[in-house]
């Protein structure tokens, strides 16, 4: 009847422990809205809220929304090649990674205390006792303890120890849940940072293109110059014009010439740049002069709604939420009481022959429970600072998504209203080479001095300046704005806490040279 009854207690106590072991203490994880007021239903600046219809305009409601190589959609080959590159052997982007596999270790060193903990720790020994010291008593064999004196001992020993702590109160799951959101949270880390080298590329490249253009005008300024001057030397040596005409032709001409030296200082930074991004030191990366000829494609922008799920940046400050909430749970778990169950066995022998006989076993088996009775508000205060760390990643996270808002609507009015500046500077550049045309005719016939000439020159150059940055401005502010809309990037591609807790491959794990 007691056997009965002890089987009934083992039972019970299993059926207890395997009941405790379901129990995670700490609130459910649930999502917040992302903004404290609803997402509008369309972009306040897209060119389709007005009126004007010259310039850059978005893509079509029915297009595709941006999908993987994003840069493509500009038909640039070299900067197609520069992207393929950039995504191979960008060290930022490599950093990022790593960063993500460490966190990928995190989740599987915190899944290791699910399970026991098994060590072992032979040894050996060899002692000798003191003739002149009564008392000593040592293993007897079945007899149980004998005293000797002046005796050598030899004890060999292979011991196994067994300890294991159930995950009673969630408190290993929960630090799972927390590991699995931060290497989520890593991973879109990693997305945010190709997204910005990316975008870091298209800009740079296009801002080269257009100092190339810049440095067309100056040039070709720097003829028409060249063409002036001789004229007015040679209207000057027939005794039609006069030495302040060729002075002016003079200081025209040097002064475009330094503007065209000075143009390519900007050039090599951005050059500079590029080889950086791309992995290649600045020395041995040039990229052909080509003057920028394109023009903004028609960009994809979506609803506003999308945009939640299509920022890298936003999904990293989602899951960090994700995080947060699971340390709240770790906290609680520190209010109640830890179980801990142990277990020893192996073998001892003074032989090393009958070390492994059956008679040479020893082994014990026990457990603990360990509980804090007094911490002076200790645990209190650590749940405390978890729901604030909580609460701040919260506001993070709105605050994430209302920059996402603002980004979205700077590029698009940036874009837009660039564009309508192109439209217009293009008709002052054609306004600027007829009143040139018209000046230097009167000039030719002797009715206005050559200052006029000159003013109308200045006045062309610039123009022609102002046209090719607004020009540069349009460009980069469309990649810009792909990089506020998140890229081709959504948060389907965001891994999930399967695929991030997976054992990565080998050449994940290789220790780079």
């Amino acid at each position: 009847m007691r056997d009965v009854n002890t089987r009934r207690l083992s039972v019970s106590g299993a059926a207890v422990l395997f009941l405790a072991a379901g129990c995670t203490v700490g609130p459910k994880y649930r999502p917040p809205a992302a903004t404290q007021t609803p997402v509008p239903p369309v972009y306040k600046e897209s060119p389709t809220q007005f009126k004007e219809t010259e310039g850059w305009t978005v893509a079509r409601p029915g297009d595709a929304m941006l999908r993987g190589k994003w840069w493509e959609i500009f038909k640039e080959p070299e900067l197609n090649s520069l992207e393929e590159r950039l995504n191979i052997d960008n060290e930022s982007i490599k950093q990022a990674f790593e960063n993500f596999m460490a966190a990928r270790a995190l989740i599987r060193e915190a899944r290791a205390q699910y399970f026991p903990t098994l060590t072992t720790t032979p040894s050996y020994n060899r002692s000798a006792s003191s003739a002149n010291v009564g008392g000593v008593t040592v293993a007897n064999g079945s007899s149980g303890v004998a005293a000797v004196s002046g005796r050598q001992l030899t004890l060999y020993s292979v011991p196994l120890d067994i300890s294991w702590a159930p995950d009673l109160w969630g408190r290993v799951r929960n630090t799972v849940r927390e590991f699995q959101a931060g290497a989520q949270l890593s991973a879109a880390d990693l997305e945010n940072v190709r997204l910005t080298e990316q975008a870091s590329l298209a800009q740079f490249y296009f801002e080269i293109r257009g100092q190339d253009a810049l440095q067309k005008i100056l040039n070709e300024t720097v003829e028409a110059d060249k063409m002036a001057l001789e004229l007015t030397q040679a209207s000057y040596q027939t005794g039609v014009g006069d030495a302040l005409a060729v002075v002016q032709a003079q200081t025209t001409l040097e002064s475009v010439q330094a503007q065209a030296i000075s143009i390519g200082l900007l050039r090599a930074q951005f050059e500079h740049a590029i080889a950086m991004l791309i992995g290649r030191p600045a020395s041995s990366f040039s990229l052909p002069v080509k003057p920028m000829t394109t023009a903004p494609p028609p960009i994809p922008i979506g609803m506003p709604s999308q945009l939640l799920e299509r920022r890298p940046d936003i999904a990293a400050a989602e899951r960090n939420m994700a995080v947060a909430n699971a340390q709240i749970g770790i906290a609680y778990a520190a209010f109640y009481p830890t179980l801990t169950l142990s277990a020893t066995g192996g073998a001892e022998s003074s032989t090393l022959d009958r070390l492994f006989n059956w008679s040479s076993r020893v082994w014990s088996i026990g457990g603990s429970v360990s509980e804090t009775i007094f911490d002076a508000g200790l645990r209190r205060a650590t749940v405390n600072q978890f729901i604030a760390t909580y609460n701040s990643a919260v506001a993070a996270y709105r605050q994430t998504v209302l920059t996402a808002f603002q980004q979205v609507e700077d590029s698009l009015s940036g874009v837009r209203i660039l564009s309508q500046e192109v439209v217009k500077q293009r008709q002052a550049v054609k306004s600027a080479e007829t009143q040139l045309t018209l000046q230097m005719a009167r000039y030719e016939t002797g009715i206005d001095p050559y200052l006029n000439v000159v003013i109308s020159q200045t006045t062309l150059l610039s123009n022609r300046q102002n046209l090719v940055t607004a020009q540069i401005s349009e460009m980069t502010s469309a990649v810009q704005l792909i990089l506020a809309l998140g890229g081709g990037w959504d948060r389907s591609q965001l891994p999930t806490p399967h695929q991030v807790t997976e054992k990565p491959t080998k050449s994940e794990t290789t220790i780079r040279r």
